[in-house]
């Protein structure tokens, strides 16, 4: 009943801060069409971009250690409080500095992290995947509501609007933080050195059994579908020929799907399915949904590919998050969860360049074809270990 009451507190206050953070897109793209005022252009909104992605990149893993050293409440604190600076920098950004002054908090910024951090203290390893994936629902709910609201806002409002709004309802977020979530969530802390900046302290994590294969999967099956990810902004208005309004619809489509998945549907998979089984079954899937990509004509065949592509992104995430906690001490989660954070700024920071070549040169289809064949091959290799491990327990 504790960890219930602390999981519905924790999803509360995720909802809303995400939902603020889901409002800066609109200010951003109201930024941009006014670039001519700040002078900047699409390539300086590149290059602001990939400035967070390698930001997020270094700050994930030492963000991590500070979790395991200090406290899961006091690292999700500091994140709230990035959030209250980034949205107050980004109120008062109207030069190309500021720009990037205002994106320098989010280094310290890794919210979903942080709360994953929370909920993986507090869960029994058994029921972790199902505890991680309910915090995706809140993020489907950001989705929807956070860009609606301010797209709203900004259009009667402004930008400047928006972020202030957005300060008011992180610093709100942080309150609740304090107020809700227990000062101590580790049964287990962590000892020896405690220093944050310790790069041996993080690798060290590597080590343990299974912890690497797992974490090169996550890397390697999941860069084709971050690639199609972070270029999909280009892909909506250039080959789907979607107006703004219509990309704001299919976003909530999107955020709809991922809250039905996440919240009704991963929990029954990992009660009745063990974790290799539901990784090998989201890379199957994941390879045939970039072999539909790549023969993908309009937007509605796009809308039909969405519900498999986003059922095997959510298992693929929260399976991988999982075993890779559960291969850990309890006492090191929060690096490794950092660590996986890392990973989604890693897709962020290479995946722009390496998809804006595929895209410019060969075209949407070998997006989608380098994910099948990517992820078959990934596939076949655990199919094929899972095999061999089979005929030798029978031995």
């Amino acid at each position: 009943m504790y960890f219930y009451c602390v999981c519905q507190d924790t999803s509360y206050f995720l909802t809303l801060i995400i939902t603020s953070m889901l409002m800066t897109f609109s200010c951003t793209c109201l930024l941009r069409s006014n670039s001519w005022i700040l002078g900047f252009d699409t390539l300086w909104f590149g290059y602001l971009q990939t400035t967070v992605g390698v930001i997020q990149l270094l700050g994930g893993p030492m963000f991590g250690r500070f979790a395991d050293l200090f406290g899961a409440r006091t690292a999700l604190s500091l994140a709230c409080a990035s959030t209250v600076v980034f949205f107050l920098l980004l109120a008062t950004a109207d030069t190309p500095a500021m720009l990037f002054i205002h994106k320098i908090p989010t280094v310290f910024m890794h919210v979903l992290p942080a709360s994953q951090m929370v909920v993986t203290d507090l869960t029994k390893p058994e029921k972790r995947a199902d505890a991680l994936s309910k915090l995706g629902l809140c993020f489907g709910i950001g989705m929807i509501v956070g860009s609606t609201l301010g797209g709203q806002l900004s259009k009667l409002y402004g930008e400047k609007f928006t972020a202030c709004f957005g300060t008011a309802g992180s610093a709100f977020s942080l309150l609740l933080v304090l107020k809700f979530i227990p000062k101590n969530t580790k049964a287990e802390t962590t000892r020896g050195n405690t220093t944050v900046f310790n790069l041996s302290e993080i690798t060290r994590l590597m080590k343990f059994p299974t912890v690497m294969q797992t974490f090169i999967i996550k890397i390697v099956a999941g860069l084709p579908s971050g690639i199609f990810q972070v270029m999909f902004s280009i892909i909506a208005l250039e080959f789907f020929k979607l107006q703004p309004e219509q990309n704001g619809y299919l976003m909530a489509y999107f955020g709809i799907v991922q809250m039905v998945i996440q919240g009704g549907v991963i929990g029954r998979l990992t009660a009745r399915y063990s974790d290799n089984s539901l990784l090998l079954l989201s890379i199957g899937v994941s390879s045939f949904v970039g072999l539909a990509q790549a023969y993908i004509q309009n937007v509605w065949q796009f809308c039909f590919n969405i519900l498999p592509m986003m059922f095997s992104l959510s298992v693929f995430n929260a399976i991988t998050d999982s075993m890779l906690t559960k291969s850990v001490p309890s006492s090191d989660t929060g690096t490794m969860l950092g660590l996986c954070a890392s990973v989604q700024s890693l897709l962020r920071t290479v995946g722009p360049t390496i998809g804006g070549f595929l895209y410019v040169n060969y075209g949407i289809s070998s997006i989608g074809l380098i994910q099948f064949f990517v992820n078959i091959a990934v596939f076949v290799y655990l199919l094929q270990r899972r095999l061999n491990k089979t005929a030798e327990q029978r031995k």
